[in-house]
């Protein structure tokens, strides 16, 4: 069976809702933004149509409603070459999200309500064994129910597929589940989350990496925002610098953006550093424009801003 380059992900889809001002208000106020904007989002929708965009060939496993949100879902997917995996279930409604930007920094605060995608369950797995079990690699978050991500982790593993975890939104997690995992991939708050290790500097993210590692995780790829990427594995430990592509316009897709870069990085078959610097690359072009699912580019422009050294 010829795997290269298939990629299986499990998530949720979410209409943005996306708030800029030049500030959030304070409980009671109300103040006037600068602009709104509605657009597809959902970390593991996100990190589909960044994959798929960079030319993988990748399956969306999720829920949605039957409303005007999921046809949002639809065409965002179409558009980038997702291949939907999706239950319909017309007794709820398709995620959201409310998403505030600060206006100065492009810093951002989020609320998601999953909708749909919440009553993902391990049977909603098991119907899809087949896909899974034909991928290179297999991507799962935690905006859906654990559970559903724990049977994904199990079935992709069995069948020898590499397994990557987004441990987002950070929660604790049994050291059975991060056994599962080839790669887990926090960020600095979903690290100290998981581990109790603070995440302040390069060594705290070391500490966490390590303790990952210790509980089971075949490697742990701790993202840091300015400061890059650091890979820890069995035998390794690389820090991955960030990359510029440009002036920041808004960080709110960044880490979607670097796992489905990581992600395909693997699936293409790269060593893991180098795919981490391929999702270095895709993430800091996704940061110099607005939107999540929208900012994503394309492979052409990650290998252009590569080759720049």
């Amino acid at each position: 069976m010829d795997r290269a380059n298939r990629i299986i992900i499990l998530g949720v889809f979410v209409a943005d809702t996306a708030y800029r001002a030049d500030r959030a208000p304070r409980m009671g106020e109300t103040i006037l933004g600068r602009s709104f904007a509605l657009g597809p989002g959902g970390k593991g929708s996100n990190q589909a149509v960044a994959a798929a965009r960079l030319g993988a060939e990748v399956g969306f496993i999720t829920r949605l409603g039957d409303d005007a949100f999921a046809e949002i879902a639809e065409r965002t997917w179409t558009a980038a070459g997702v291949r939907p995996l999706v239950t319909r279930d017309a007794d709820s409604y398709t995620g959201a999200a409310y998403i505030f930007i600060d206006e100065g920094s492009g810093d951002n605060a989020i609320i998601i309500c999953p909708g749909a995608a919440a009553r993902i369950v391990p049977a909603d797995i098991d119907a899809r064994r087949a896909e899974i079990e034909a991928a290179a690699v297999f991507v799962t978050q935690l905006e859906q129910p654990l559970a559903a991500a724990a049977r994904g982790l199990l079935v992709a593993r069995g069948a020898g597929v590499t397994t990557i975890l987004n441990p987002a939104p950070g929660q604790p997690l049994a050291d059975e589940i991060l056994a599962l995992c080839d790669y887990v991939t926090p960020n600095e708050t979903e690290a100290e989350t998981l581990t109790g290790v603070p995440v302040g500097d390069i060594g705290g993210a070391r500490a966490a990496a390590a303790a990952l590692v210790a509980r089971g995780a075949g490697a742990a790829v701790i993202t840091l925002g300015a400061k890059g990427a650091l890979y820890h594995g069995r035998d390794r430990t690389e820090l991955v610098p960030a990359i510029s592509a440009g002036p920041v316009v808004e960080t709110t897709g960044a880490g979607d953006a670097f796992n489905g870069g990581f992600a395909t990085g693997l699936a293409r078959g790269m060593d893991p550093v180098e795919a981490m610097r391929f999702g270095c690359a895709v993430a800091a072009i996704s940061v110099t424009r607005p939107g999540t699912a929208p900012s994503m580019p394309d492979l052409p422009e990650v290998e252009t801003l590569l080759a720049r050294g």
